[in-house]
């Protein structure tokens, strides 16, 4: 019995497998959702914008100013909300906005973690990136939250930095 050496491990033969290069693999196709939006509707919605009315919606302007400039800059925002609309992990502002929400010192609608000057938005900003840096709890990390997490501390740095020159 002879063996043609033209066919793969798959039984394909190879001139067959060179001719199918169009055909997308699951991977690239992946990649490509991944890419997208979830919502289609929201594909012009800008996130960071979104993020900062969730904590910050009675803060002054410059203080808006300096959120989108350090969202921008850093491409992370305090609020761990990723380009697509989808949550990276529970950011410090998070957990800030969560605590007040907790305690009924805020209608769920309007949780102002920013407060209404620049002080304030530096205090919450100072408060959250001492949070990140002095856990409760050691509670183990996967690398990638780990990444994000780096990136939050990140925007917080630039966020802060442009706060103070305010």
């Amino acid at each position: 019995m002879q063996i043609s050496s033209n066919y793969s491990m798959n039984g394909v033969p190879y001139e067959n497998r060179r001719r199918q290069k169009d055909i997308p693999q699951f991977s690239t196709e992946r990649a490509k959702q991944e890419n997208k939006s979830i919502n289609p509707y929201m594909e012009d919605t800008d996130f960071n914008k979104k993020a900062f009315d969730m904590i910050g919606p009675n803060a002054p302007q410059e203080v808006k100013d300096a959120w989108m400039e350090a969202a921008k800059e850093v491409n992370a925002n305090g609020m761990g909300i990723t380009k697509n609309g989808m949550l990276s992990h529970i950011s410090q502002m998070m957990v800030q906005r969560l605590n007040k929400q907790m305690k009924g010192e805020s209608n769920v609608d309007n949780i102002d973690i920013l407060g209404n000057t620049t002080e304030s938005a530096i205090q919450a900003t100072k408060q959250a990136l001492y949070n990140l840096d002095h856990p409760l709890e050691y509670v183990p990390k996967s690398i990638g939250v780990q990444r994000t997490c780096m990136k939050e501390r990140e925007f917080y740095v630039a966020f802060l930095e442009r706060l103070e020159k305010l």
